[in-house]
Parts: structure tokens; C-alpha cells; sequence
């Protein structure tokens, strides 16, 4: 078996939000909080890749009553969110890998913000079939990607996403050089979608899907 090629997002993680700024300004962080008024019933949740942190602090002070489990494979980036979440006695860190994490506990909210759009297809459908137990009941994925819209701004997103992964390729070692089509492999788990919101022309969109079991924080979910 070939061995995994070593990707570090370290190089990036202190210009990372500056860098997001000088691409898409705030549309990035607008995506990721638009259904955070939806969370506030979630009790346990585990956060994927949420770099420096700047969602998961607000998902924090947006519910009290709320723990998290934050996972990064990138030291730096997870120093940046103890930093951002230093006032928060409600928060895990975890470094590793997200394909050698195995949850050794139930949530009730799964988060990956820009995330699965780091893997290729094999792998977005190994880290969903790893996850996918460990989320409750009626529990949330909450989930913001990049995505080529139909219609004639298409080229354009085309170029601008390939442009995007030739820059991370260069700055982290990412191969990666498609979207993955991780809509099938949440459906396949037994997800569905029960919200959307797509931002920038249909550049961005941001995700809620449910597992099956009784309905509790998303029930009366709209964009």
C-alpha cells in the first residue's frame, strides 16, 4: 500500500485568515455562521478542521450549555483556536489525522467547514463512514463547501477553484485537485439535507443534514 502523502496546513495557520480575507473578504465566515442560530440545542459537539478557531468561538458563546471536541492534524492551527477559545473550559483538543480518528464517544453535531474539500473521493467516503456512528439520533452535520454553480459564471468558478487548490498545493503539499462529491457519500450513510444556503452566486454553500431518530435542533430549520 502506498503510504499517505504528508500534507501540513502549519505554514498557513497565522496569515490563514488574512489570506481568506484577500480572496472572498467575509463571505467565508458568513458562510460557516448562517445557520448558527439553529445550533443552540446541541449539546456535544465534534468539529473538524476548524482552523484557527474563529467559528468554533462563536459556536461556543452562541451556546453555553455546549462542549466540543476540536480535531486538526495541524499543531499550529490548533494553538491559534486554544488562543481564540482560551476562556472556554468546554473544549477538547485533538491532533491527529481525521482518517486515524476513530470517536470514542456519541455527538449530537458534527461540523466541517472547507474541510471535506481536502480529500479526495476514497477518502471523504472512509472519514464519513468513520464519523457517521458517532453521531446521535436525529443529530446534525453541519457542513460549508466550495461548489461550481451551473450557468455562465461556471468557467469562472472553475478557474477560481482550480486556482485555489494549485495555491494550497504549493503552501501545504495538498494533491487534492477536485470537489469531491460528498453529498453521496452523506446520503449514503443514511443522511439527508434538511437546509441550504448557497452564497456568491452559487460559489458557496452551507449545509445542514440530519441523521435519522427524533428531530430536536432542527426542528423548524429555514435559509
Amino acid at each position: 500500500m502506498t503510504p499517505r502523502r504528508k500534507v501540513s496546513f502549519d505554514p498557513i495557520a497565522r496569515p490563514y485568515r488574512w489570506l481568506e480575507y484577500l480572496s472572498l473578504g467575509p463571505a467565508l465566515m458568513r458562510c460557516r455562521c448562517h445557520f448558527l442560530p439553529h445550533l443552540r440545542h446541541a449539546r456535544r459537539a465534534l468539529v473538524l478542521g476548524d482552523g484557527d478557531g474563529r467559528f468554533l468561538s462563536r459556536l461556543l458563546r452562541a451556546n453555553p450549555r455546549l462542549t466540543a471536541t476540536a480535531l486538526d492534524s495541524s499543531v499550529s492551527m490548533l494553538h491559534l483556536l486554544q488562543a481564540r477559545c482560551r476562556f472556554s473550559t468546554r473544549l477538547s483538543l485533538v491532533h491527529t489525522d481525521a482518517l486515524g480518528y476513530q470517536p470514542s464517544t456519541d455527538f449530537d453535531l458534527v461540523v466541517t467547514h472547507f474541510f471535506l474539500d481536502c480529500f479526495p473521493q476514497p477518502e471523504v467516503e472512509r472519514l464519513i463512514a468513520q464519523v457517521r456512528p458517532a453521531l446521535q439520533n436525529g443529530g446534525l452535520w453541519l457542513l460549508s463547501e466550495f461548489r461550481i454553480p451551473n450557468g455562465p459564471l461556471r468557467p469562472l468558478a472553475q478557474l477560481g477553484i482550480r486556482g485555489l487548490y494549485l495555491a494550497f498545493r504549493l503552501l501545504t503539499g495538498l494533491r487534492t485537485s477536485h470537489l469531491p462529491q460528498y453529498a453521496d457519500a452523506l446520503q449514503r450513510a443514511g443522511l439527508r439535507c434538511i437546509a441550504r444556503h448557497d452564497s456568491l452566486a452559487g460559489l458557496l454553500t452551507t449545509q445542514l443534514w440530519q441523521s435519522p431518530g427524533p428531530v430536536g435542533v432542527s426542528k423548524s430549520v429555514s435559509d
